[in-house]
């Protein structure tokens, strides 16, 4: 039977260990909350394109009338759940388990990998959904599409600050290409390599000790 809550279901669906606390951490209850128990969970799982409010509405009991009470369209469903997923994923469990794993920035940024090493070798690894909401929607004038958009930039954001702490002259720039690393490993696990986030670990590793050396280089020109 179904756990109600949008944390404890998205716990049972998609990991073990760490990332499975934290979903399962906080229990919710009430209607809106089971509509979004449910909607995570089907949009993870099954993509966003192919559930219908049909089946959010009979996986959270609720009549339709409740639904579109509280989420008066699709569109709103599937916000609220990018919304949702970027504080269970990017927050509190991404950024809290690197920060978690490391106190220099430099080492912050490679434990990345290491995160996502452990989440590549998990049962039910689903990828990233901000990429998988994206390249459904395809319209780049699309309210969700520019929801996905925003929730990327917010992780080179938080990259930008790791590259920026460890002295990398050009933070902005070091940070999408060590996004473009981290959504190509997504990408490659998907394909069925849980050796991916290793792979492209020891690339990580190149790119940073070329940053770190031009950024000294750049100080010592400077100074």
């Amino acid at each position: 039977m179904k756990t109600p809550g949008f944390r404890s279901q998205a716990g049972v669906f998609r990991a073990r260990g760490r990332y499975a606390r934290i979903v399962a951490a906080a229990p919710a209850t009430g209607a809106r909350e089971r509509i979004l128990d449910a909607a995570y969970d089907l949009f993870s799982r099954r993509g966003v394109r192919g559930v219908g409010i049909d089946a959010v509405i009979a996986e959270s009991r609720v009549s339709r009338m409740t639904m579109y009470r509280h989420f008066p369209s699709k569109e709103a469903l599937v916000l609220a759940y990018l919304e949702q997923r970027e504080e269970v994923w990017t927050r509190s469990w991404l950024q809290a388990d690197v920060c978690r794993r490391a106190d220099d920035p430099a080492e912050r940024l490679l434990a990345i990998f290491d995160v996502f090493d452990e989440w590549f070798h998990t049962p039910s690894f689903e990828g990233c959904a901000f990429i998988n909401v994206m390249l459904e929607t395809a319209d780049d004038r699309d309210t969700i599409y520019d929801a996905c958009n925003v929730y990327l930039a917010n992780i080179r954001s938080f990259l930008q600050q790791l590259a920026r702490d460890a002295g990398i002259a050009d933070p902005e720039a070091f940070s999408r290409k060590w996004h473009i690393l981290m959504k190509g490993s997504i990408v490659a696990a998907g394909e069925g390599d849980q050796g991916a986030a290793k792979r492209g670990q020891a690339m990580a590793r190149l790119v940073l000790a070329d940053e770190l050396e031009r950024s000294q280089a750049v100080q010592i020109s400077a100074s």
